[in-house]
């Protein structure tokens, strides 16, 4: 400290502390010109006493003053230095830093001026500092003075001059103290990182791009920033690095596309495109290195496809496509059971777009990874049975493709069959407004044949007894009035020549049994006329309800349509179709004269042309003998429902009506004591203990069996029906409730 005041005169360190700036000034020069003396003479030790003094007596001073000229004075010295700066950088660097968190705003100003007169000096020397000078300037962008911000923007862009031309510059140094501070709110320290950023990026020996991943989150955070010119510079910095992707051989794809899933579900909409933007660019040029991001990328996707911004979803279709006809396998780290995770997650999606193109993700993988997604079937099949309510009809399409897909398998499709049968029980709703829609979409893509079988042996087994009906009514609608299942129709018609056609009528006949008007249209469509008019007379005064006479209603109307149309002309020979001249006059006796039903069937019914029945032919057709043998009209041999048949003694399918008909009476019998019970239990009044005088074979309870011809004697029938019964058993896959 001797040295130093012996070197430098008490008025020069006078003026170096006075308040005024042009006294500060001067006195520096004459430090400057000491230190030049002192350099060019080589006595660094007492260089480094004036510096000592310098910044002890002065920069580290209470006196706002004296700290300013301390700044000012360490300034002129390194210009005195000039070529031999560098070896006392050590000493002059750290007191400048300091100085720029002084309270005192001059003291922060005169701190910039000193740096940016020292940097000029040692230009690359000052390369070591880098990372502390970078910090300061990082705090003084946001400085509340203006003078300061001003000042610390021409040392920035000298440091930055600096640094583009140095060969010292350490990236690798730098990144971490970038990545700290690339949250930063604060709207001019945000536009201070990307200015780096950019100049970084510039610079042709600095991989920025390497080290990407660490700063890309925090220039996507700054496209939503309130600042129109800092989002245009962080857009312009992100373009400039995508294409710079574009170019390069070597990037790291995988953790980029971890930051773009997250920013595509930004709330600000400029963000969520470039991010869509980006990942769509990743789908196309990332290659087997997004194999393992496939499920994070599509959870980004999927959805973006709805998005209220048309640009997005433009982008977001695009990817969607790209990605789904890349073809990866389990074995390159495709992860079906993440996918079927990310597909099974947006069914539940409020967007119908959404849960359609998960719909079709789910179909891609089962028509290529059919093993793979079984294994995971579980997790995602409770989804795939709840999609099948949805409020999309095309949806609910979808959703039946790809229950058809994976019911393939007999298991999976009993499976799917009761799950909707279940529902229907519990949403009678969706019965009504989906149920034709989901069955005949199943009956396309799984046999109808097929379908309806297995329905009809789950709800022949029903306990819901109310349900029941109203399923079977529904079903024996679509059976009727659907064009897909015009195929099982044709095949009920030949019910009674067929063997096929018999096992079908058989199968279904057990369910139909729970509505009467059902049996009456399946018997009609199977033209089993006689067992027609039996049944109808069967009916007895209960049955004869609202319920019956709406569903009759429906019938009539459905006579009239094409799908009976082969019926109506049957009555064009009424003396080969007697049986379906006296089921029909039976309807018509069941309806009320007033009502529009009677009237259309009475007008068809006078359509038909006179016939003169024998005294025999009559009297077997008023008997109500339904089992009567074969009759002989006009030379031709006719069996109980008028079909010819050239060869009377033909072996034919048989169907025990008898053991059918009592079937049908049995589970009506069932229908009225259940309605009786819930009129009691409604009324409160305890069930009386009742004994029914009829008692039911056990044949009639079983679901369904093959019989002796009905061509055959009486007699032959009756020995039928006194069978000893055999043990009642449910039929195989019958549900069990």
């Amino acid at each position: 400290m001797a040295d130093a005041l012996s070197v430098i005169p008490a008025f020069v360190l006078r003026n170096l502390s006075d308040k005024l700036y042009e006294k500060r000034k001067n006195a520096a020069l004459e430090v400057e010109g000491i230190v030049k003396q002192l350099a060019s003479a080589g006595d660094h030790e007492k260089i480094t006493a004036v510096i000592n003094l310098l910044t002890n007596d002065f920069t580290m001073s209470p006196q706002a003053n004296h700290r300013k000229g301390g700044l000012i004075g360490l300034a002129a010295a390194t210009v005195g230095l000039s070529s031999d700066a560098s070896q006392h950088l050590e000493q002059i660097v750290p007191p400048v830093l300091n100085s720029f968190s002084d309270q005192d705003s001059r003291v922060r100003y005169y701190a910039c001026e000193a740096l940016y007169n020292i940097a000029k000096v040692v230009r690359g020397d000052f390369i070591v500092f880098f990372n502390q000078i970078f910090d300061a300037l990082c705090k003084l962008s946001a400085d509340s003075d203006a003078n300061v911000q001003s000042a610390a923007h021409l040392l920035d862009r000298l440091v930055k001059d600096i640094v583009t031309e140095s060969d010292q510059f350490s990236i690798e140094e730098f990144i971490p103290l970038l990545r700290e501070r690339m949250n930063v709110l604060n709207p001019y320290v945000r536009q201070f990182l990307v200015g780096w950023i950019t100049v970084l990026d510039s610079v042709p020996d600095i991989d920025m791009l390497g080290f990407l991943p660490d700063f890309l989150d925090g220039l996507f955070n700054m496209l939503s920033d309130s600042s129109h010119e800092i989002r245009q510079q962080a857009d312009s910095a992100l373009s400039e690095f995508l294409q710079e992707i574009k170019n390069s051989p070597s990037v790291d794809y995988g953790r980029m596309a971890e930051i773009l899933v997250q920013r595509a579900s930004s709330p600000d909409e400029f963000t969520r495109l470039t991010a869509i933007t980006w990942i769509n660019e990743f789908v196309k040029l990332g290659g087997d290195q997004l194999v393992p991001y496939y499920a994070d990328i599509l959870g980004a996707i999927l959805p973006s496809i709805a998005d209220k911004e048309e640009k997005i979803r433009v982008v977001a279709r695009e990817t969607n496509e790209e990605l789904r006809n890349i073809k990866a396998f389990p074995s390159e780290g495709f992860d079906v059971g993440a996918i079927l995770s990310i597909a099974r997650r947006q069914l539940s999606s409020e967007h119908e777009a959404t849960r359609i193109e998960a719909l079709y993700w789910i179909s891609t993988l089962l028509d290529r990874h059919r093993t793979e997604v079984l294994i995971y079937l579980d997790d995602i099949l409770d989804s795939l049975l709840q999609a099948l309510s949805d409020p999309s009809d095309e949806v609910v399409l979808l959703v039946l493709d790809v229950h058809a897909c994976i019911a393939i398998d007999q298991q999976h499709f009993r499976q799917l069959v009761v799950f909707l049968v279940h529902n229907f029980r519990i949403n009678n709703s969706l019965l009504e407004k989906r149920g034709a829609l989901i069955i005949r979409r199943l009956c396309v893509l799984l046999n109808a044949e097929r379908v309806y079988r297995e329905l009809s042996t789950i709800l022949e087994g029903e306990s819901d007894l109310d349900f029941a009906s109203t399923m079977v009514q529904a079903l024996n609608l679509i059976l009727l009035t659907s064009s897909e299942l015009s195929g099982l129709r044709d095949l009920l018609k030949k019910s009674l020549v067929h063997a096929a056609g018999k096992d079908l009528f058989v199968s279904l006949y057990a369910s139909w049994c729970h509505s009467p008007m059902a049996i009456i249209s399946l018997c009609l469509l199977a033209q089993s006329y006689q067992h027609a008019s039996v049944v109808i007379q069967s009916l007895v005064e209960e049955d004869i309800n609202v319920k019956f006479l709406v569903q009759l209603d429906k019938l009539i109307r459905l006579l009239e349509t094409p799908v009976f149309a082969y019926l109506r002309l049957q009555l064009l020979e009424p003396g080969r179709y007697m049986w379906l001249l006296k089921a029909l006059y039976g309807l018509l006796m069941l309806l009320p004269q007033q009502s529009a039903a009677f009237k259309i069937l009475r007008t068809r019914l006078k359509t038909v042309p006179p016939y003169s029945f024998s005294g025999e032919h009559f009297k077997q057709l008023s008997s109500g003998n339904s089992y009567s043998v074969m009759h002989h009209v006009s030379g031709l041999n006719i069996n109980e429902d008028g079909d010819v048949s050239q060869d009377a003694g033909n072996s034919r399918n048989g169907i025990n009506f008898a053991a059918r008909l009592q079937q049908f009476e049995y589970m009506q019998h069932q229908h009225r004591l259940h309605e009786k019970g819930q009129t009691l239990s409604r009324t409160n009044t305890p069930p009386p203990l009742t004994k029914t005088g009829v008692e039911i074979p056990e044949e009639a309870k079983r679901p369904a069996l093959a019989s002796a011809p009905i061509s055959g004697p009486a007699s032959a029938v009756a020995a039928e029906i006194n069978r000893p019964p055999s043990r009642t058993r449910r039929g195989p896959g019958q549900l069990q409730l």
